[in-house]
C-alpha cells in the first residue's frame, strides 16, 4: 500500500490517492493523503484525519461538485502563522455503509438500535458498524499512515474532523480512543440521528477537560435548523465536564448557513485554526 494509485499536485501541495485500502474491519475504500508545500524534509508533522474524504480536496469527487478546499485553507493559515503545517488524511466512505459506520452504535441499547434501524432503514445497509469503523481507523489506517509518512503520532498531534454524520463519528472516535485523538471537529453534527440518546451517551463517555479540544457548529437552514436544541444540551455537558468555551471547546452558530459542502468550505478556517493552533512539528 505504499505506492499511490494517483498523484495530484497544485500550488498548495501534493495529493496521494490510494484507491483500494484494505481492511479486515470494513469494506476497502479510497484514502487520500495530502502533503502541503510547507512540509519540510527531515521533520515530522501533526495529522488531521477527515471523514467523507472524497469531499474535502477534489471537486470532481465531491458529492456536490465543490470541495471543502482543505488544501487552500490550511496553506493560508500556515502562511498567516495561525497553525503549523499538517498532513491531511481523507478517509472516503464506501458509498454504501456511511450511516452504518458513522453512527455511534455504543450510544444505543438493543431496543434503541431496533428503533434507529426502522426509522432510518432507507439509509442503512445491514447492521451498525460504528465500532468496526473506529477499529479500522485506529488499528489499521493510523499505524500505516505513521509508518509511511513523517508524522507525529501522539494524541496531542492527531485531530479528527467531519460534518453531519461524520461529525458524530469524529466525536465518537475521540471519546472511544482518547489516547489516540487529541481533538475533534464536528461541523453540523447530525444530532437528529439519535437526539437525547446521543447526548446521554456522550455525557457518559466524554473525557473530562484538560487534555482534549472540541469544536462544534451548526447553521439555521435545511437540516441544520433542527440541531440547535441538541447542541445546546451538548454544550451543557461540555460545561459540566469542565470545558471552557474559547479555550478547549468552541460552539458556533452560523445564521443563514445550510447543510452543504459550500457552507462548510466557507467556515472551515475557524475550526481548523481553533483545533490546530496549539500543535507544532518536530
Amino acid at each position: 500500500m505504499n505506492q499511490p494509485d494517483r498523484i495530484y499536485q497544485n500550488e498548495y501541495g501534493t495529493l496521494y490517492r490510494f484507491g483500494n485500502f484494505p481492511s479486515k474491519w470494513v469494506n476497502p475504500r479510497a484514502i487520500d493523503v495530502w502533503k502541503p508545500v510547507s512540509i519540510q524534509p527531515n521533520k515530522h508533522y501533526p495529522v488531521l484525519y477527515m471523514q467523507d474524504g472524497q469531499n474535502i480536496l477534489t471537486p470532481e469527487t465531491s458529492t456536490a461538485g465543490i470541495s471543502w478546499g482543505v488544501d487552500e485553507t490550511l496553506q493560508r493559515l500556515v502562511q498567516m502563522g495561525e497553525i503549523q503545517p499538517h498532513w491531511v488524511v481523507g478517509v472516503w466512505h464506501d458509498g454504501v455503509r456511511r450511516w452504518n459506520e458513522y453512527m455511534p452504535q455504543q450510544a444505543l441499547d438493543a431496543q434503541q438500535t431496533a428503533a434507529f434501524q426502522q426509522k432510518f432503514s432507507a439509509r442503512l445497509a445491514g447492521e451498525l458498524r460504528g465500532l468496526a469503523y473506529l477499529r479500522f481507523l485506529v488499528e489499521e489506517l493510523k499505524p500505516w499512515v505513521d509508518a509511511t509518512f513523517a508524522t507525529l503520532s501522539q494524541a496531542q498531534s492527531t485531530t479528527i474532523m467531519g460534518s453531519s454524520m461524520g461529525g458524530l463519528a469524529s466525536l465518537n472516535a475521540l471519546c472511544t480512543y482518547p489516547q489516540v485523538f487529541g481533538a475533534a471537529g464536528c461541523l453540523s453534527t447530525h444530532w437528529t440521528a439519535g437526539e437525547q440518546w446521543l447526548v446521554d451517551y456522550f455525557q457518559r463517555v466524554l473525557p473530562n477537560a484538560g487534555t482534549h479540544r472540541l469544536y462544534f457548529d451548526y447553521g439555521t437552514e435545511s437540516l441544520d435548523a433542527f440541531y440547535e436544541p441538541w447542541q445546546l444540551r451538548m454544550d451543557d455537558v461540555l460545561h459540566s465536564k469542565g470545558y471552557q468555551r474559547g479555550v478547549d471547546w468552541l460552539t458556533e452558530k452560523f445564521v443563514g448557513a445550510s447543510h452543504r459542502e459550500r457552507d462548510w468550505h466557507e467556515r472551515l478556517a475557524l475550526p481548523i485554526s481553533f483545533l490546530l493552533k496549539a500543535v507544532g512539528s518536530s
